[in-house]
């Protein structure tokens, strides 16, 4: 019989203990942050959607991990944010306007930016994030396990809107929030076409986009992510009360992870390692906004 490396057994239980800790955090995070609305099976909604969102990915995670294929990560990342706003809708209702309207924004970013994730892989064959863990099965199920939290946080405020024991009528933060998401939600798309654009020109090829939004913003796209839960956040202020004002995570771990994990980080040393060379590209680094959409400099 072939010995286990006593390291490989290692990293496996480590593996298996950080997915614990995940989980922990995504429960009590909803426990909490749902407490004061509605419940369901005796447990605050929230509870109960966060559960919902560890048990997709969980089930999902099997025939990825038997495939080693990571090809419908970003579609199950979808479904979750459609299944726990589907089990919250259900669970709370009947709803009222502000949810129904939050919860139909939700089901539009979802379906719009899985779909669009789920053909850019199509085209590119697979995600450079996966190469290293998708043959770790322990390491793999942590990330389908950091999915589920990320849906639960950056959803909080929806759910906390959906399922709440408090019904407000729509006011000044109703209509501002809705303008901010309708923004950020537009900048997005936007910018998610105009690169898809780009990229389908073979006379691209190789190239970096510096047109449209991009010659304004180099990650106009998670510019509009961040500010379109801003939105849903500023939305879901006249309801907040106690431990529900920890969905003001909703933004800024999105804010964090975008800007310092795995989104402009992740982005800039790909483009440092294909133009770094490049006194365009440079020169493009140099003057324009990283983030906010602004005039490039002069120069």
């Amino acid at each position: 019989m072939m010995a286990i490396p006593v390291q490989a057994v290692g990293r496996s239980v480590i593996g298996l203990v950080v997915a614990g800790i995940v989980t922990a955090l995504g429960l009590a995070f909803a426990y909490f942050a749902g407490i004061n609305g509605k419940t369901a099976f005796g447990y605050p909604i929230f509870f109960v959607c966060a559960a919902v969102a560890f048990g997709v990915n969980w089930l999902a995670f099997i025939p990825a991990a038997i495939a080693q294929q990571e090809k419908y990560y970003d579609l199950v990342g979808s479904l979750t944010y459609l299944s726990i706003i589907a089990a919250a809708c259900y669970l709370a209702s009947p709803l009222d306007l502000r949810a129904m309207i939050v919860a139909a924004m939700v089901a539009t970013w979802a379906t719009r930016l899985g779909g669009f994730l789920f053909m850019r892989v199509g085209k590119t064959g697979g995600d450079s994030r996966f190469d290293k863990i998708k043959t770790n099965p322990t390491r793999f199920f942590t990330a389908w396990t950091l999915q589920a939290l990320w849906a639960t946080v950056s959803a909080s405020a929806a759910i906390v809107i959906i399922s709440s024991s408090e019904r407000v009528e729509p006011e000044f933060f109703f209509w501002l929030g809705a303008a901010v998401w309708l923004a950020g939600f537009a900048i997005e798309v936007i910018a998610d076409w105009q690169k898809s654009a780009f990229k389908d020109d073979p006379a691209n090829k190789g190239k970096y986009i510096t047109t449209g939004i991009w010659g304004w913003s180099q990650h106009p796209n998670y510019f509009g992510e961040i500010t379109l839960w801003f939105g849903l956040l500023i939305m879901a202020w006249p309801l907040l009360s106690g431990t529900g004002f920890l969905v003001i995570a909703s933004p800024v771990l999105i804010y964090l992870l975008l800007t310092k994990v795995s989104g402009v980080n992740l982005q800039d040393k790909q483009g440092d390692a294909r133009w770094g060379d490049d006194a365009g590209y440079q020169a493009y680094r140099r003057n324009t906004s990283v983030l906010v959409p602004l005039p490039p400099k002069k120069g």
